[in-house]
C-alpha cells in the first residue's frame, strides 16, 4: 500500500497481526513480547514506540505501545486500523478507581468511555457520540476472566485529557454518574474503531484510588498487570 510505512510506524504490510494488544508504555510492550510471545519480531522502532509480532498458543498476535493520552493513541490506533488492516485492538493499562465498590487490583472492563476530549467534533454529529467497546470482545473477556478466576468489573469509564486538574471536584462528579475508573485513552480507541468498522476493548488494572488516597507499589502493579494480560492474550 502507498500509505506504508506511515510517519509513525515502519512496519510493512503483513508484519502486524489482526489483533494488537496496546499498553501505553512501549517498554511494557517489549515486556509482553519477551515474556508471553514466541517467535517474536520487532516491526517498529520509530520514536521508540516499540511494536512486536509473535505467537501465543500458535496464534499470531502483535503488541505495540500507544503512548499517553488521546492524541497519541488516536494516531497509532487509526493507522493500525486504516493502513495495516488490524481488526482488533485491546488496550491494557492502569487506571484510577473512583467507583463506589472499586478496589485496588480490580480489573475493569470498559463497556463505555465518557470523555472530556473534543476528538469527536471532527465527525460533525448532531449530538454527543457515546464511545463503546466491541460487545463480542467484551463478552469473551468476561467469559475468560471467569474461567481464570480473575475478578473483573464491567462498566463505564472516563477518558480524560487532563491528568492534573485544577478542579478537585471533577472525579467526585463523575463518580456520582456511576463511572468506575479514570484513564486517558479508551474513548479515542472506541471512536476510531466505530468510524472504521473495527473492534476495540479496554482492560484496566486499578493501580490507585485517588478519592481515597490509595495506591499500589510498583511490585503490586506488576501482579495486577499479569492478571490483565492473561485475559487479553486469550482474546486473540
Amino acid at each position: 500500500m502507498s500509505n506504508l510505512p506511515t510517519p509513525h510506524n515502519s512496519a510493512l504490510q503483513g508484519e502486524i497481526a489482526k489483533t494488537v494488544i496496546m499498553p501505553g508504555d512501549p517498554l511494557r510492550a517489549k515486556f509482553i513480547a519477551d515474556n508471553y510471545l514466541e517467535d517474536v519480531k520487532c516491526f517498529n522502532k520509530v520514536r521508540n514506540m516499540l511494536g512486536f509480532t509473535g505467537k501465543y498458543k500458535e496464534k499470531e498476535i502483535s503488541v505495540m505501545g500507544g503512548g499517553m493520552g488521546i492524541p497519541s493513541v488516536g494516531i497509532y490506533t487509526y493507522e493500525l486500523y486504516k493502513f495495516y488492516n488490524v481488526e482488533n485492538i485491546i488496550r491494557v493499562g492502569t487506571a484510577g478507581g473512583i467507583g463506589e465498590n472499586i478496589k485496588l487490583r480490580d480489573v475493569v472492563i470498559g463497556m463505555g468511555a465518557c470523555t472530556d476530549s473534543n476528538y469527536s467534533s471532527q465527525y460533525q454529529l448532531p449530538g454527543i457520540f457515546a464511545p463503546i467497546a466491541s460487545y463480542e470482545l467484551m463478552e469473551k473477556a468476561v467469559e475468560v476472566s471467569k474461567k481464570l478466576n480473575i475478578k473483573t468489573v464491567v462498566g463505564n469509564i472516563l477518558s480524560t485529557d487532563i491528568f492534573y486538574n485544577e478542579d478537585e471536584t471533577v472525579l467526585q462528579r463523575w463518580k456520582d454518574m456511576g463511572v468506575l475508573a479514570v484513564e486517558m485513552e479508551a474513548a479515542v480507541l472506541y471512536m476510531n474503531a466505530a468510524k472504521l468498522g473495527k473492534k476495540a476493548l479496554c482492560l484496566l488494572t486499578i493501580s490507585d484510588c485517588p478519592l481515597q488516597n490509595l495506591s499500589l507499589s510498583s511490585e503490586e502493579r506488576q501482579v495486577g498487570f499479569t492478571d490483565m494480560m492473561k485475559i487479553a492474550l486469550e482474546l486473540s
